[in-house]
């Protein structure tokens, strides 16, 4: 059974900075590409970042661009989102996934290129 256990959520104040761990377990984690995706309410959920199996790659969504670095540790079966000069517009349910593939698809910000999930850490920003 592959499990994501997700860590490093919490309520922060405008400017500050989080973050987000994913410990991934139940597949071989290196095997894989990997990404973060945030929904808030009455929207849909959306990719944030996608890193490949080696790390090499990343790829990141505008309103992630220059704030948001992601990161993994293959030793450590572990993914990682450092989020920096967070917004209140950056409130929401954050999840990480398990690719498909072991790399970050054209595709990588539709839930379809992910098939295994975390619970979902909140992240709320106060301005």
């Amino acid at each position: 059974q592959v499990q994501l256990m997700k860590s490093g959520g919490g309520v922060v104040q405008a400017g500050e900075s989080l973050r987000l761990s994913c410990i991934v377990s139940g597949l071989t984690f290196d095997d894989y590409a990997a990404g973060w995706f945030r929904q808030a309410p009455g929207k849909e959920r959306e990719g944030v970042s996608c890193i490949n199996w080696s790390g090499t790659r990343t790829a990141y969504a505008d309103s992630a661009k220059g704030r948001f670095s992601i990161s993994r540790d293959n030793d450590a079966s572990t993914l990682y989102l450092q989020m920096n000069s967070l917004t209140p517009a950056d409130t929401a349910m954050y999840y990480c996934a398990a690719g498909v593939y072991n790399y970050c698809s054209a595709s990588w910000r539709k839930t379809t290129d992910y098939n295994s999930w975390g619970q979902g850490t909140q992240v709320t920003v106060s301005s």
